[in-house]
This record gives C-alpha cells, sequence and structure tokens, in this order.
C-alpha cells in the first residue's frame, strides 16, 4: 500500500448541534437504521438487522466493558479533584489484571484541577462497597506524566470495586452534559463482560436479547473480540499532515477460539463498530508481522500496514501463522496493543461490512467510514442528515458494505 496525501478538508461536513444525539433512546433496537450496499442507500430500523444479514455470516463485536472512570476527590479546603483514568501503569499495565488487584495500583491519567492538588498531599474518599466502608486514597506518582498512585484499606476489596462504587460514567465531551443514573446501563452495551474501556463501542449499544435471538435463528454465528477504548478515541486531528496525527494505542485481546471462528468461516464477516474492526485487522497484520520475520510481540505501530511489500498473505495464512506461535507458546489468548490508523488507501483483509454510527466531522473515524465507502461517505452522511438521523455515540446506526 502506498500512504497517499490526505487533504483533511475532505472529510469535514456540517453537524449541526441539535443533531447531536445527546440522550439515548427508550428501546435500544428502536434506532434507525441506514444500509448502504453498492451505491444504494435504504432506511430501516436495527430491529431489521437480522434481515440484512446472510444466514451464514459471522457478527463480530467487542465485549469491552466502560468503567466509570470519573473518580472525585474532595480536599479538606472543599475544592474538587477529578481523575479519569486512562491507562493502567503498574504493577502491570494489563488491563485485565490490574482491575482486579487489591493492592495499591498505578494509572496515567487526566486531573482537572490539578493545581490545587499539593505534591505531598493524599486525597481521601469513603467508600461503601457492599456492607463495607472502605478508604481509597490517591497520591500524585508524577505530576508531569500526571500519574497517580491508588491504595486501599481493605485488601479483601478490589481496584474495580471501588471504580464501580464511586466513578462516574466518561460520557463523550461532545454530550456536553453530566452522567445521569441512566447512564450507567445504557452507555454500554448488553453483551459487556471485560472491564476496562473509558469510552464505549457505541456500534454496540443498539443490540438488544430479542435482535441477537432473531440472529441466532437466522444462523448467524457471534465472535468476540476485545479492544479497550481509550479516551484518545475523541481526539481530534491537529496536525496539517494527516499521517502524522499520534494514533491512541489500545490494548487487545483475542482467544484461540475467536481465531479458529474467523479461519473457519464460510461466509461474510460484518464487524460490528470501528473498535471491532481495528482489533480485526490487527490481528491480520499481526499475522504478516510474525510471518515477515518480524517478531512475535503482538505491537501493531499505526503506519504498519502501508509500509511496500511485494506480496501479502492471505487470511488464512496470516490467520494460521498466529495460532502456530500460540501452540508453541501455550497460549489460549492474545494480548497486546494496536494504534493501526486506518484512512484512504486502506485495503481491508478481514472483514466484509461494518455496523457503525455517524461520526464526528474531520475525524480518524471518518477517515475509517471514507475506506469503506470511497466518495460516496459524504452522500451517505447528508442521506443521514436529511431523513433526520441521530449522530454519534447515543445515535442511530448504519450497515455499510464494502
Amino acid at each position: 500500500m502506498e500512504i497517499p496525501t490526505i487533504d483533511l478538508q475532505d472529510f469535514e461536513y456540517t453537524l449541526p448541534e441539535d443533531r447531536i444525539a445527546k440522550f439515548p433512546l427508550e428501546k435500544r433496537d428502536h434506532s434507525q437504521l441506514l444500509h448502504y450496499k453498492l451505491g444504494q442507500i435504504s432506511h430501516y430500523h436495527f430491529y431489521d438487522l437480522p434481515e440484512l444479514l446472510p444466514a451464514n455470516a459471522l457478527l463480530v463485536y467487542n465485549d469491552t466493558k466502560v468503567i466509570p472512570a470519573r473518580l472525585i476527590f474532595q480536599r479538606e479546603t472543599g475544592a474538587k479533584i477529578e481523575i479519569f483514568l486512562l491507562a493502567p501503569i503498574a504493577p502491570t499495565t494489563v488491563i485485565a489484571e490490574i482491575m482486579l488487584a487489591k493492592f495499591p495500583v498505578t494509572w496515567q491519567t487526566l486531573i482537572g484541577n490539578a493545581k490545587k492538588w499539593k505534591n505531598e498531599e493524599l486525597l481521601k474518599g469513603r467508600i461503601r462497597v457492599g456492607e463495607k466502608e472502605v478508604i481509597l486514597q490517591a497520591r500524585l506518582h508524577d505530576r508531569e506524566a500526571m500519574s497517580v498512585e491508588f491504595s486501599w484499606d481493605d485488601p479483601e476489596v478490589a481496584f474495580v470495586d471501588l471504580v464501580e462504587a464511586s466513578g462516574e460514567v466518561p460520557l463523550p465531551p461532545y454530550l456536553n452534559r453530566k452522567a445521569e443514573k441512566e447512564d450507567k446501563d445504557r452507555y454500554q452495551t448488553v453483551y459487556s463482560k471485560k472491564e476496562g474501556a473509558v469510552a464505549a463501542p457505541t456500534a454496540g449499544l443498539h443490540f438488544t436479547e430479542e435482535v441477537f435471538e432473531k440472529l441466532r435463528k437466522k444462523g448467524i454465528q457471534e465472535a468476540q473480540v476485545t479492544l479497550h477504548v481509550s479516551a484518545g478515541t475523541f481526539q481530534p486531528i491537529k496536525v496539517k499532515e494527516v499521517t502524522e496525527h499520534p494514533m491512541h494505542s489500545e490494548q487487545i485481546q483475542v482467544t484461540r477460539e475467536t481465531l479458529k471462528q474467523l479461519l473457519e468461516n464460510a461466509g461474510k464477516t460484518i464487524a460490528v463498530g470501528t473498535t471491532s474492526v481495528r482489533t480485526l485487522e490487527s490481528i491480520y497484520w499481526y499475522g504478516v508481522q510474525i510471518l515477515e520475520g518480524k517478531g512475535e510481540k503482538l505491537e501493531i505501530e499505526k503506519l504498519f500496514p502501508y509500509q511496500s511489500r511485494a506480496v501479502l498473505p492471505g487470511k488464512k495464512e496470516a490467520l494460521q501463522a498466529i495460532l502456530e506461535v500460540m501452540n508453541r507458546e501455550g497460549k489460549d489468548t492474545l494480548l497486546g496493543h494496536t494504534e493501526i490508523f486506518i484512512f484512504p488507501g486502506y485495503r481491508y483483509q478481514m472483514i466484509d461490512a461494518l455496523i457503525t454510527n455517524f461520526h464526528q466531522p474531520g475525524s480518524t473515524l471518518i477517515l475509517l467510514i471514507s475506506t469503506i465507502l470511497g466518495k460516496d461517505w459524504k452522500k451517505v452522511y447528508q442521506e443521514a442528515l436529511d431523513k433526520n438521523y441521530r449522530f454519534l455515540s447515543y445515535g442511530d446506526s448504519s450497515l455499510l458494505w464494502l
């Protein structure tokens, strides 16, 4: 693949403030669903999704779970300090492990009102966890790096319990409102399982058990991947040369079972959300990395797919290479990071279609959408605006075919 010259102005559109969905619909699967295939656009509701997918399709969704990542502490002076959890630093960077830790942990964070937090000061909060009252302490580990160490006085309580009991839902900044009680459930997919995301994989918010039941009756298969969505997903592109945008690195986890499903799937592969796309495509490039003898650590750099290659291996060859490494090392789960950057010029290796919401103008996600729709992305977005679709995280959905 060659890296094209990208003019960000070509990926802008006007999004009126009143088209941003500030709250979810009463019923998840009653959102509108725009269907795009072979240049044609049609309109449905999300509960119609099973009718639009072929019977032998494989639906791949991201089972990450959003943690209430906003922790509020109050100094003795009354000043409030907000600590937003970004990524774990110590004693491990593995999110699944640090969430279950019952001893001090250190996180990279964003700190609101940081100027009022003295270096030597311990912030304390009393948190009700079940029948217990636990004191959670926060200590500045490194002010410049905004890393914070958390400790608590009950070794039977896990960090995840404290976060769940006291944290606030990290709603996207563009919603411009405080989280409400309803958000704790609605800013979460019904299949969320593995704690660690600080933003929801919003394409999955429309699914209900009723939709899944219809999909299963039709014989549509399901597979899970995990990508813990980071706050970087909202980071705007500020550089003139788009490819120099600092893509966020996100932790991914894929099981042997899912790899086998992908290898054996004879039908279409439909990704639920851009996070699932990033994970699936990263898996392919990890296989390429192994086949090219460039290491067996799962760390996909943002421009790795665009390196010049005479021949690209097929999907099955890449997946088989990964399984061989896992067999040799006795692993049942892949764990690593990806900062893959998908923009015009990218060629998909793993998917046939994408289920996704409608994204912000000039964002990395619009660039990704354009790799599926080409110049038709403008037509699709204008149609959605004309038909009164709701946009962004709590907005409506689309099913887009390559």
